[in-house]
């Protein structure tokens, strides 16, 4: 059991993760392309045991108000797990699965296990909470960076959601669902069907990011990267729309990233 770096192959493809740095997967390249961005905000990180922001970074838990730290005041956003260290659980040449153990300020002790499946042409990330004691709620989702531009010209965004989360001044959902509007995007997207965006880089790669889950959030507001995060639930959804960790029923969330060189 360690925190040390690993590194995935499968094919022409290369994982890198960091389970020491919140569990982050620093990189993913295919050939010598390297998909996700590179610097201070960078790789993908998984969001749990929350996604996006809560709401002055209080919910409630049952009946107990809670208070987490906020860490992108006036809210808490995109959860504890990215800011600890991770541990291997195993690894091969092509898999590994990580943990990472939630402790205070979250109230209730739980798990995390992240399993991490490389294969040629897909890379399927697969996340789970389970409780130690009692029930809570939770998310789980993932924040991509990738990069928009691969050497040629900028990745397209293509879905078609079922509608869009409006999305009020404080960047959090105001409870009302609108019909989706063009981007540039900092917005949560409902797919009842499952998510799935493709992202295209012209001549160069095309990438599907898909999901059971029917939330994703899209963020590509900045010059460098776009975000597709695939999520348990919309933003503040501790509050409005809370999934239950319970002793007998972990949360669980997978999403596949397939990808084909063009």
């Amino acid at each position: 059991m360690s925190n040390d770096d690993i590194t995935l192959t499968a094919g022409d493809a290369e994982v890198r993760l960091h389970p020491g740095n919140g569990g982050r997967i620093a990189g993913l390249k295919v050939g010598p392309l390297e998909l996700l961005r590179q610097g201070d905000r960078f790789g993908c990180f998984p969001m749990v045991p929350w996604c996006g922001r809560i709401r002055d970074g209080r919910f409630l838990d049952g009946a107990t108000p809670v208070q987490m730290p906020l860490n992108s005041p006036p809210h808490a956003i995109h959860g504890t797990a990215r800011d600890g260290a991770w541990r291997t659980a195993r690894v091969s040449a092509s898999e590994a699965v990580i943990t990472y153990e939630l402790v205070d300020p979250w109230p209730h002790p739980a798990r995390v296990t992240h399993d991490v499946r490389l294969t040629a042409d897909s890379l399927t990330l697969t996340m789970g909470v389970e409780t130690y004691d009692d029930s809570f709620p939770a998310q789980i989702g993932w924040h991509p960076w990738f990069n928009r531009n691969l050497g040629g010209q900028d990745a397209r965004i293509a879905f078609d959601p079922a509608w869009q989360e409006e999305r009020g001044d404080d960047h959090l959902p105001t409870g009302n669902r609108i019909d989706p509007r063009p981007g540039p995007w900092d917005d949560c997207f409902g797919m009842p069907d499952g998510v799935d965006v493709t992202l295209t880089w012209p001549g160069q790669l095309e990438l599907k990011v898909a999901s059971r889950e029917q939330w994703v959030v899209v963020y590509d507001e900045q010059e460098a990267a776009v975000c597709v995060e695939p999520q348990t639930g919309p933003p503040n959804g501790l509050n409005t729309l809370p999934r239950l960790v319970t002793p007998l029923e972990p949360l669980e969330a997978t999403t596949t990233w397939t990808w084909t060189r063009l």
